[in-house]
């Protein structure tokens, strides 16, 4: 197996059909139809159904695709990072943002790549916490910052910052702004965000996620339909301050501390622990790093870093 019989595969699997991944590989269909022969033949499997018109994977060709994308994208990176100095820094960096982290630096860092490095392809991407390890693994972002992230050895994560959980609603659904405890708020209607399979982008402590989760009314995976689900006095949010912070500004949301325990998360930035470090990764981690520390020390977001 080479690059180029993983190349063609992945045109063929992308293109859905030989004749077309023939002409966006500018090749003859009769030779990738033999690169593809031959690498069905190594591998001892079909990859492809061959149908009337076109192909469609096998589980084999699902599996591999995810392979072939990961080597080829390493391999581009790996190209540009050889090609690039670090004094002119280049390439393509993909960095997935939980939904906090892009409202506070994802605009800035947009325009600090604008301007120092114009040769830099950036791809900024909002993600859910409990999906950060299948999207690193798979090269589908060179780059996280999310919350509570667990130990991987797969993966090298830098806590950046922690934030302070509170209740956010109207006052007349939460019962007033005063300090509530963990045990007082659980009968109150919740509405929780469901982070990828869990709700671990809200806490780190299982025993509290679970009770939280057996008390919350509603589930929501956006952060608008909650927004607009606690304006209307529906329920109330378990969150931080920074998550609906022009509502808060504006009077329309309260917040209420919350006691017995306090709760809080933690911010970190992560990256594969195998991948070497190119030029432009560098460039944007240090960007991130940099623009969170200016928008806390700003107190532009409510959070204390870390280290």
């Amino acid at each position: 197996m080479d690059s180029r019989q993983l190349r063609y595969f992945a045109a063929i699997f992308e293109e859905g059909a030989l004749a077309r991944a023939a002409d966006r590989e500018r090749v003859a269909v009769s030779a990738l139809s033999r690169h593809l022969s031959n690498l069905e033949a190594e591998l001892g499997t079909p990859l492809f159904e061959r149908l009337p018109r076109g192909v469609r994977p096998t589980a084999s060709g699902a599996r591999l695709y995810e392979h072939a994308r990961a080597i080829l994208r390493s391999m581009q990176a790996a190209s540009a990072d050889i090609r690039d100095n670090a004094n002119e820094v280049a390439g393509e960096i993909s960095v997935g943002f939980a939904h906090s982290a892009v409202k506070a630096i994802g605009v800035p860092l947009v325009q600090r790549v604008s301007q120092a490095y114009p040769k830099l392809r950036l791809h900024l991407s909002e993600i859910f916490s409990g999906s950060t390890a299948q999207q690193l693994a798979s090269s589908e972002v060179d780059l996280t910052l999310t919350y509570n992230q667990s130990p991987d050895s797969r993966f090298r994560f830098q806590p950046i910052l922690e934030e302070e959980l509170v209740l956010v609603g109207r006052p007349d659904v939460m019962g007033g702004t005063d300090a509530i405890s963990f045990e007082a708020l659980l009968e109150l209607p919740l509405i929780i965000l469901r982070q990828g399979l869990n709700t671990r982008a809200v806490m780190d402590d299982p025993s509290l996620l679970r009770r939280i989760e057996e008390n919350a009314q509603f589930q929501i995976n956006s952060i608008a339909a909650i927004g607009g689900s606690l304006l209307s006095g529906i329920g109330c949010l378990i969150g931080t301050e920074f998550i609906l912070k022009e509502h808060i500004d504006a009077g329309t949301l309260v917040t209420r501390p919350i006691v017995r325990p306090k709760l809080s998360r933690a911010l970190y930035i992560g990256e594969l622990s195998d991948r070497p470090a190119t030029f432009a990764l560098e460039a944007v981690r240090q960007l991130c790093i940099e623009l969170t520390v200016e928008a806390v020390e700003a107190r532009q977001w409510k959070a204390t870093l870390s280290g």
